[in-house]
C-alpha cells in the first residue's frame, strides 16, 4: 500500500493573487522529500471550470479540477487565497478586497468537508463572508485589516501577526510573502517543526517566523545601507544571548562608542540599546511561541539576564507580559509551570 498524501485544494477565481496561489505549493512540495516515510501533500488547484484563470499578475493558471469533483475527496485543507481591486469612490481610487459572491459559497460549501481552513493574506475577508471568522481572532494584511473589521465586526480583527491559528482548524495570514511562514505552520502541525525547519532550510528563508511575530519586525523592517553597519546588526543578532554593550560593539565595529551610536541613528533610526532590546523581544517571542522553556530559560537565552528585565522590555514593547502572550500566540497548548506568568 502507498503513502498517502494530504489532499490540499487552493482555490481559484479572477484576478487571485500569483504568489498567494504559487507560494504554498513551493512548500509543500518539498515535504516529502524531508519525512522518512516520503510522506507529504497532494496539491490541487480548483476553480470553477477547467478553463484558465488569470491571476492580478495577468499569467494565466490551470486549475486541476473543478469545485465539484475536489468536492467528492475528502480534503485535509482548503486553502483561499485572495485579490484586491482598484474602484473609485467619491472622486478618489482605493483599493479593495475582491470577495465575489459565488466563490464564497464554493467556500463555504467546501469548508464543511474540510479537515483545516486557510486563507492567505486578504483571503480572509472571503472566510469573513462565508461566516468561518465569527467569533474568531484573524488577521489579514495590514493594508485592509480596518476594512475586514468595519464590514465583519462579528471577527476579532488583529492586524500585527503573521499569522494566527483559531480552534476549529481555521487559520488566517498576512501579507502575501506570509503565505511561506503559514505553509510552514501547517507543515509544522502535519509532521512536526523539524521537518517544517528543514523545508524553510531548503528553501533559503531567514527563519521560520511564528505566527505572533508581527508584520513589522525587527529582522525584516531595519536594514542598514552601510555594509560595517549591516555586519554588526548580524552579529547582534547572532549573539543576542552574551554581553553586548555599546563599548563592546563599538571595539567590533573599530569605531569610537560616538560614532557608534551616531551611525545607528542615521543607519537604523535608533539606538544600538533600543535595537538589541527589540532583537532580544523577537526572539523571545519565538522561544514563547514554539517552546515550553521557563521565563529564566526564555530570559537567559535572549541575554535579558533576570525575567524582571524580560517582564520589563515586553511590557514597552508589546504591552503585555510574557505569560499573557504565550498564552494568546502559542500555537499548541503549553504545559502549565510555576513560571508561566
Amino acid at each position: 500500500m502507498g503513502t498517502v498524501n494530504r489532499l490540499i485544494v487552493v482555490v481559484l477565481f479572477e484576478g487571485v493573487d500569483l504568489l498567494d496561489v504559487t507560494g504554498p505549493p513551493e512548500v509543500f512540495s518539498l515535504v516529502r522529500h524531508e519525512t522518512t516515510d516520503g510522506a507529504g501533500y497532494e496539491v490541487v488547484l480548483a476553480a470553477e471550470t477547467l478553463e484558465p484563470v488569470t491571476t492580478a499578475a495577468g499569467v494565466r493558471i490551470l486549475p486541476d479540477a473543478t469545485f465539484r469533483e475536489v468536492g467528492a475527496r475528502p480534503i485535509d485543507t482548503l486553502l483561499v487565497p485572495g485579490s484586491v481591486e482598484s474602484v473609485e469612490a467619491d472622486g478618489d481610487q482605493i483599493v479593495r478586497p475582491v470577495v465575489e459572491p459565488g466563490t464564497v459559497a464554493r467556500v463555504k460549501a467546501l469548508a464543511t468537508r474540510t479537515r483545516r481552513v486557510a486563507s492567505v493574506c486578504v483571503g480572509a475577508h472571503i472566510l469573513a463572508a462565508a461566516g468561518l471568522l465569527d467569533g474568531k481572532r484573524a488577521t489579514t494584511h495590514w493594508s485592509t485589516a480596518q476594512r475586514l473589521a468595519e464590514d465583519h465586526p462579528a471577527v476579532r480583527v488583529d492586524p500585527d501577526p503573521i499569522f494566527i491559528r483559531e480552534e476549529g482548524g481555521i487559520w488566517t495570514g498576512a501579507g502575501i510573502s506570509a503565505c511561506l511562514d503559514l505553509s510552514l505552520a501547517l507543515v509544522a502541525e502535519d509532521f512536526g517543526e523539524p521537518v517544517a525547519l528543514r523545508v524553510a532550510r531548503e528553501l533559503v528563508m531567514y527563519l521560520k517566523r511564528p505566527g505572533g511575530q508581527s508584520q513589522f519586525s525587527v529582522p525584516l523592517e531595519q536594514v542598514s545601507t552601510t555594509r560595517r553597519i549591516e555586519e554588526l546588526r548580524h552579529h547582534i543578532l547572532n549573539h543576542l544571548g552574551e554581553r553586548l554593550t555599546v563599548p563592546d560593539l563599538a571595539a567590533y565595529a573599530h569605531v569610537s562608542d560616538r560614532q557608534l551610536t551616531r551611525v545607528f541613528k542615521t543607519e537604523l533610526g535608533t539606538t544600538p540599546h533600543a535595537y538589541i532590546e527589540s532583537a532580544r523581544v523577537e526572539m523571545a517571542r519565538n522561544l514563547l511561541e514554539t517552546t515550553d522553556d521557563t521565563l529564566e530559560r526564555v530570559a537567559s537565552a535572549c541575554g535579558f539576564g533576570t525575567v524582571d528585565t524580560l517582564i520589563r522590555a515586553f511590557r514597552r514593547r508589546l504591552a503585555a507580559t510574557p505569560g499573557e502572550y504565550r498564552a494568546r500566540f502559542r500555537a499548541t497548548p503549553v504545559r502549565r509551570t510555576a513560571e508561566t506568568v
